[in-house]
């Protein structure tokens, strides 16, 4: 109650054990007067209003004491180096203050240890293990035990994963890590980080077998056609190249054999422990039977589908066959019309002959840049350089008509030309082409300004179709002003000549590569009935007969031999065109000679051409990686009789350098006569690429 004093007391605990309890002093802390004297006094007016708040703050102000007055501030004395003027910049001093680098700890030594196999002794796989091992891979150097460990355990897993794919189904491995024994015998401290021994021992136990083999799958036609195409027997070994290579097999023979849909299921093999077989059951979805239907295309189109229709080897009704469909996809990659091409079969649903039901083909293009700068070059001693180019649009004229326009430059050629051709024209392989040339040629033999005309339809190889018959037919007309030889006065004299051909030609391939071969044979015909108007008409035969073989004595050596035959019946050379007669000598001959060096020569001593001529070349081909070496002896001689003497053959020696690319090797070849006469090279060099024949 106010106006009342509070007395506050020190309170002791009651007494304890029934003790009296001993006298409390109940003197007052503070007395009652003075408590009541420090009391704020009550005011008497309690509904006296406050003082406004502006009252207030007036009021505070007044009774703040006035701020001390602070003494009146000086002026900092002046600080002369400030005031002092900047020292040039070519005074300063701009070496750089070398920091002493922070101290790094020595990296840990590493760890060694050896390392031991046990246990791969008859099972073939020791060689495969010692491939992938981890522990092989390290090189016997770890940074700490830890991951040498690591590594052997890793191994075990890995000898355990080829175990069971060799069928040794109840293999087992163990993996132990421990320091190495030191030998106490050299003497010398112990090593700080002493070798561990890392061993990997494997139990092979015994290999299991196939016990019963068994297809699941629908009636097929024949009734065994997968059974055939899983090359498994009871007995054989459970190993997983064998499994997969067998049912990869199947995947491959049933598109083959009219099933372009298969699909394998997953297999399961249900071993026994007792007799160590395993039976095996896959399951096979095989799909329609079915045979070729329509063939259909999207994308960027090169061109339509009726032209794919003429370049595919099977007609509609045919039972499908997933090897023509990939020879499709080739002969449209040969068109290099093509970014990329896809052909796949998509089943229709609508009933084919014989039971089966029709596929169709859909063919997505995306069509390439149909344009292409090309050239070659190279170099032969009296023939001098050579190089020529072209530009090619090879779709100017749908479908795959081309329009090709070449230059030749050289030491001793020039030319242009303009050629169109048309690929697969109306029929797969066939090339029909038409074109128009001028040239000029200035060699020892003769000079010659020439125009032409030409034409023929032809089946020739390409890089990605190496046939196996060639041929090709066609006419030439030609005007030519050539310097030639009066053998009766000795003169020499400009004729203009005009020559129309008939030229034929068929080849037989069986070698391995167009560009390198390394085994097989060739051989070509070529056959050319003429007429020559100069003055009179004077018709003849032209025929030339080449034949090459190519053995392989090993991996890296390959014997490669050739031989030419050529003759020209029905009239004397004299009235054959010196640019129509018969020449040898040179790289693409008998080399060691010029170019057309070889044959009868004039007063000169310029060779004048022949009638015919007989040529031979051996060669032992060595390679050793993208690199080759090639000894060789050519022989030759053209004759002026119309058939070849085999007499007074001249022979070449020499060796040359190939580069194996990836398009063809390059050559050089570098030879020179045997009995050498007065007027010939001394040597001849040869630069190109693909080999000589």
């Amino acid at each position: 109650m106010a106006g009342q004093a509070c007395p506050v007391h020190a309170q002791d605990a009651p007494p304890q054990n029934g003790a009296s309890s001993p006298a409390v002093d109940e003197t007052p802390i503070i007395p009652n007067d003075s408590f009541e004297q420090r009391l704020p006094p009550i005011s008497d007016g309690q509904e006296t209003p406050l003082p406004s708040v502006d009252e207030f703050m007036d009021k505070a102000a007044a009774d703040t004491p006035p701020a001390p007055t602070l003494p009146p501030e000086t002026a900092p004395p002046e600080d002369m180096e400030l005031t002092r003027p900047l020292a040039p910049l070519n005074g300063f001093d701009v070496t750089p203050v070398e920091v002493a680098a922070d101290p790094t700890p020595d990296a840990p030594d590493a760890i060694a240890y050896t390392i031991a196999i046990e246990g791969f002794k008859g099972t073939g796989l020791e060689d495969e293990f010692n491939e992938l091992s981890a522990l092989r891979k390290g090189k016997g150097k770890a940074d700490t035990a830890a991951m040498v460990l690591a590594r052997a355990r890793e191994d075990e897993a890995l000898a355990i994963r080829l175990l069971h794919s060799a069928g040794y189904f109840d293999a087992s491995a163990l993996s132990t890590v421990d320091q190495a024994t030191a030998d106490k015998s050299k003497g010398g401290p112990s090593p700080v980080n002493p070798p561990l021994n890392a061993i990997v021992t494997v139990t092979p136990g015994k290999q299991y077998v196939l016990g019963e083999i068994v297809v699941q799958a629908q009636a097929t036609e024949p009734p065994d056609l997968i059974r055939k195409s899983l090359p498994l027997k009871s007995g054989d070994t459970i190993t997983t190249e064998r499994i997969e290579g067998a049912e990869a097999n199947v995947s491959l023979q049933l598109p083959r054999q009219g099933y372009p849909f298969v699909k394998l299921g997953d297999r399961d093999i249900a071993l026994d422990g007792q007799t160590l077989t395993g039976d095996y059951t896959l399951p096979v979805d095989t799909g329609p039977r079915s045979s070729f239907g329509g063939i259909t295309t999207s994308g960027d189109l090169a061109f339509d589908a009726e032209h794919i229709g003429v370049l595919a080897r099977f007609d509609r009704g045919e039972l499908y066959d997933s090897r023509k469909v990939d020879d499709l996809r080739k002969a449209l990659v040969a068109t290099s019309l093509f970014s990329s091409v896809s052909v796949e079969p998509k089943p229709t649903g609508q009933p084919g002959p014989d039971g089966t039901e029709y596929v169709e083909l859909q063919v997505e293009q995306d069509a390439g840049p149909a344009r292409t700068l090309a050239g070659e070059a190279g170099y032969g001693t009296g023939q001098g350089f050579r190089a020529q180019g072209s530009w090619t649009h090879r779709n100017l004229f749908p479908p795959e008509g081309a329009l090709i326009l070449t230059g030749v430059g050289g030491t001793q050629e020039q030319g242009i030309g303009a050629t169109f051709r048309r690929a697969n024209a109306g029929k797969r392989d066939r090339t029909v082409q038409a074109g128009v040339n001028l040239s000029h040629q200035n060699y020892a033999s003769y000079e010659a300004f020439t125009a032409g005309i030409s034409g023929s339809i032809s089946r020739a190889s390409t890089p990605i179709f190496q046939k196996r018959w060639t041929w090709s037919y066609g006419f030439e007309i030609l005007g030519s002003n050539e310097t030639t030889l009066n053998e009766t006065t000795g003169e020499t004299r400009r004729l203009t000549y005009l020559i129309g051909a008939l030229p034929a030609q068929i080849g037989y391939d069986r070698s391995d590569d167009l560009l390198n071969p390394t085994k097989g044979y060739r051989a070509t015909l070529r056959v050319s009935p003429e007429a020559s108007l100069q003055g009179n008409v004077s018709p003849y035969v032209r025929a030339m007969f080449d034949l090459s073989g190519y053995y392989p004595v090993s991996e890296s050596i390959v014997i490669a031999a050739r031989t030419r035959v050529g003759t020209i019946t029905g009239v004397s050379r004299a009235d054959i065109a010196p640019s129509r007669r018969i020449y040898a000598g040179g790289g693409g001959s008998v080399r060691g000679f010029g170019y057309q060096e070889l044959g009868p020569k004039d007063a000169n001593n310029d060779p004048i051409g022949g009638r015919s001529v007989n040529e031979f070349a051996l060669e032992a081909r060595y390679r050793f990686g993208n690199f080759g070496i090639v000894p060789f002896v050519d022989a030759g001689q053209v004759y002026d009789s119309s058939m070849p003497k085999f007499s007074d053959i001249r022979f070449g020696a020499g060796i040359g350098g190939r580069f194996y690319t990836n398009f063809g090797p390059f050559r050089a070849d570098i030879a020179m006569p045997i009995n050498r006469q007065p007027g010939e090279s001394k040597f001849a060099l040869y630069i190109g690429i693909g080999q000589a024949f």
